[in-house]
């Protein structure tokens, strides 16, 4: 797993010896893309040792997310601001007619 013993059989961190591969709670089947090679994997792995590299897509992911709502509130703000100028318009435009109408 993490590291490798004197016959290159993987160490458990947690178990601090040989790791038991499928006997494990923690040995979970991982598929789908790599975010960071791009390559397809459909492989049995541990998921301690795919943490790392999990965090860093999570982060990744909610700063794409994070944008996207960035982007929505500016579309919203911009909206607002036409529509609040378009009433502003239509409130003077009545103003004046009921002024005028008043003479």
């Amino acid at each position: 797993m993490f590291g490798s013993s004197k016959d290159k059989s993987p160490i458990c961190p947690l178990l601090k010896g040989e790791c038991v591969q499928a006997q494990c709670m923690f040995w979970t089947h991982i598929r789908g893309m790599h975010p960071q090679t791009g390559a397809e994997m459909d492989m049995p792995d541990c998921a301690i040792k795919w943490l790392p590299v999990l965090l860093i897509e999570s982060s990744k992911e909610t700063r794409q997310a994070a944008a996207a709502v960035e982007s929505l509130r500016n579309e919203n703000v911009t909206t607002g601001q036409q529509i609040t100028g378009a009433l502003m318009q239509v409130a003077a435009t009545n103003s004046q007619q009921m002024l005028r109408g008043n003479r």
